[in-house]
């Protein structure tokens, strides 16, 4: 039996700090913790830009979500920015839930696509997300796609202050 799915609301979201900081902190990559990150997921999920979806009661799992409009579709595209699951909690179907309750949503309310970025070393995450449909590229040709960034600031919690850059 798979968790309870919900969005999130605003006061959810030491909720969501918590779990993206368990996310962060399983693979080893920096947090500045869930007290830094509860106002930050508040701002954003009041923005509307920034939504989130938790599994159980109390939550084992969250999903992150940004929004924005493309020129290219009719409907907003969503980033699916993290999906996690506590370890002690996989293998449930939970995350699958969360990808089923996702998708039906987003089609209800008109999204057009939705994307993820999974590093190369993640193929289960690469096997996960190919099962529930999604392709490393365009559908309709043979390429596939790469993401790449580059970091203008440093991120939320990160201890250089903003004033010594230039």
């Amino acid at each position: 039996m798979t968790a309870h799915v919900r969005w999130a609301e605003g006061a959810d979201a030491p909720v969501v700090a918590r779990l993206l900081h368990d996310f962060n902190s399983e693979f080893d990559a920096p947090s500045p913790g869930p007290e830094v990150l509860a106002p930050r997921v508040e701002e954003l999920l009041a923005s509307g830009t920034t939504t989130a979806l938790l599994a159980g009661d109390p939550a084992v799992a969250v999903a992150l979500l940004t929004s924005r409009p493309n020129v290219w579709y009719e409907g907003p595209v969503l980033l699916l920015d993290e999906l996690y699951v506590a370890p002690a909690h996989r293998g449930r179907g939970i995350g699958s839930a969360m990808v089923e309750r996702l998708l039906a949503d987003a089609t209800a309310a008109g999204v057009a696509l939705v994307e993820i970025n999974v590093d190369e070393s993640e193929v289960d995450a690469q096997r996960f997300y190919r099962r529930h449909g999604f392709a490393t590229g365009d559908p309709r040709s043979d390429e596939s796609a790469f993401y790449y960034s580059r970091e203008l600031r440093p991120p939320l919690g990160d201890q250089t202050p903003l004033s010594r850059l230039p």
